[in-house]
């Protein structure tokens, strides 16, 4: 079945086939042959600290209402990812910094999504909820709710900032509801 049920172009149906000249399953119009190719979506976040101390944010939209996350979305159109980065830290935690670096890109090939986060020093140590979180709260390494987070990266980003945080990290990450993660490293 198309993912797309209705071309964009002429409102009627698509079907599903390998355009000539391509090697991959696409959405096409059967009326006007238009092709909608579907890529990968880009998310940008941050992994901001402050004296010892990280910032989370708790959810408050789905997917995974009320559980924590780090300040982290969907890059908009005619932004850099570390414009997003920073939009992002602002809307959902009211925060921001000045030095902001890239610190890892992940690939989650099964939701088709590329993750880029930055890392930097929490401006003036200052938080609060925005739009999309229901409360903010900065958590020393021991004090992080493992079990409440909220998606496998999240964990990740901060093993590995509390492993390597001067690292730049490249990795596939890869999982299955219910199974364990599996993370291919890329040397660098």
């Amino acid at each position: 079945m198309p993912s797309n049920k209705f071309c964009t172009q002429c409102g009627a149906a698509t079907d599903q086939r390998i355009p000539a000249d391509d090697n991959r399953v696409r959405d096409i119009c059967t009326q006007c042959e238009f092709i909608a190719y579907e890529n990968p979506k880009i998310i940008v976040g941050c992994l901001l600290h402050w004296q010892g101390k990280f910032l989370l944010c708790k959810r408050a939209i789905e997917p995974r209402y009320g559980y924590w996350t780090l300040p982290a979305g969907f890059m908009e159109n005619k932004e850099t990812t570390l414009e997003g980065a920073a939009r992002e830290a602002q809307e959902e935690a009211c925060a921001e910094s000045d030095n902001l670096r890239l610190f890892a890109v992940y690939n989650l090939p099964r939701i088709s999504q590329v993750y880029f986060m930055y890392t930097g020093e929490l401006k003036n140590g200052f938080a609060q909820a925005g739009e999309e979180t229901l409360e903010t709260g900065l958590y020393a390494p021991s004090e992080i709710p493992w079990k409440e987070l909220a998606f496998p990266v999240v964990g990740e980003t901060l093993k590995r900032y509390f492993d390597s945080p001067n690292g730049f990290h490249n990795a596939d990450i890869h999982s299955q509801p219910g199974k364990p993660i599996e993370v291919i490293d890329h040397a660098l």
